[in-house]
């Protein structure tokens, strides 16, 4: 379950906010019984370092919450928390309709761009149900793609909703994936986080410590949540990744509404912001985003109106 006291960091219209209903989840995903068990508060919940455990549960929610009956993921691949990705379409709704719920666009005239899908495909599947748009989602992972395609052909929900394209040029954000004459009103992007195959490696090693804490060796799972080294890592890190994408997106600033992206460190947004500034968009937001003890950035940007707006280099929060 959710820690109901951070629930409230959560945004608003996230349909997990209040937890998670085992009975509820257990009557579509009957699977799920085998992995829920009480935690050291007395609460129903699952063993958050088993991956089988962490990917049932997605099934179980993805069915309940967005009746999304097919999704999995391939082993070895990243098996994403549903609560924080639902976050980031909610976070991003708002900024498609400044912030007025009810200036919300809907339906699939409104086309987004997901750079870097990923296997789990999870932004498109989420924003299509959630909102009804209509997605472009892009991978450097020729496998990734096509167990994408296959997830989104098995969902008739979302099929006609999602097109997986294939990115060849690995350091490419919209080049080769953006055709000519295409227009989006939004780009999305979770960045790989680490900088290297080796700092991927302890981040993983570090994430299993914390999840097994306390726990004996024997019980101990002998992998996390996975993750190919694209969805975790690329030269650069999270900083590289997203100043390039700041200044690719400049080419493309009459075709794409708003660029957005997550950033995960901090200590990353004064240097972004620099970046931001010498690119000259008309407006620049960051938001703060959290889930329980996980914090999170998303940082948006646009060059589609008339008067320049300078991005604020405030001390950013680790």
């Amino acid at each position: 379950m959710i820690d109901p006291s951070k629930k409230d960091r959560m945004h608003p219209r996230n349909r997990f906010r209040a937890g998670y209903d085992f009975a509820q989840l257990i009557k579509g995903t009957p699977a799920l019984a085998d992995f829920v068990m009480p935690n050291a508060y007395g609460h129903e919940s699952i063993n958050y370092s088993d991956p089988e455990a962490v990917k049932t549960l997605n099934r179980a929610l993805l069915r309940d919450a967005y009746g999304l009956s097919k999704w999995d993921v391939p082993a070895g691949y990243l098996c994403p928390p549903i609560p924080g990705r639902s976050d980031y379409v909610h976070y991003v709704a708002d900024v498609l309709s400044g912030g007025r719920a009810d200036a919300i666009p809907r339906g699939p005239s409104t086309r987004v761009l997901d750079i870097g899908m990923g296997a789990n495909c999870i932004y498109p599947l989420i924003g299509a149900r959630e909102y009804g748009w209509r997605f472009v989602g892009t991978e450097i992972d020729r496998d990734a793609v096509a167990w994408a395609q296959k997830m989104v052909a098995a969902n008739p929900s979302v099929n006609g909703l999602i097109e997986c394209r294939f990115q060849s040029a690995r350091r490419e954000c919209f080049s080769g994936v953006v055709k000519d004459g295409e227009v989006f009103d939004l780009a999305i992007c979770n960045p790989p986080f680490h900088g290297s195959a080796a700092e991927a490696a302890e981040g993983s090693a570090r994430k299993r410590r914390n999840l097994t804490r306390g726990r004996s060796k024997a019980s101990a799972p002998s992998l996390n949540f996975g993750g190919q080294s694209g969805e975790l890592w690329c030269p650069g890190g999270e900083l590289g990744f997203v100043m390039r994408m700041i200044h690719q997106s400049v080419a493309y600033g009459d075709r794409i509404g708003w660029f957005t992206t997550l950033v995960s460190k901090g200590v990353h947004l004064p240097r972004l912001h620099e970046v931001l500034n010498e690119v000259n968009p008309t407006e620049v937001r960051t938001v703060d985003m959290a889930q329980g003890q996980k914090q999170s950035r998303l940082l948006a940007w646009t060059f589609a109106r008339s008067t320049p707006i300078r991005a604020s280099t405030k001390p950013a929060r680790s």
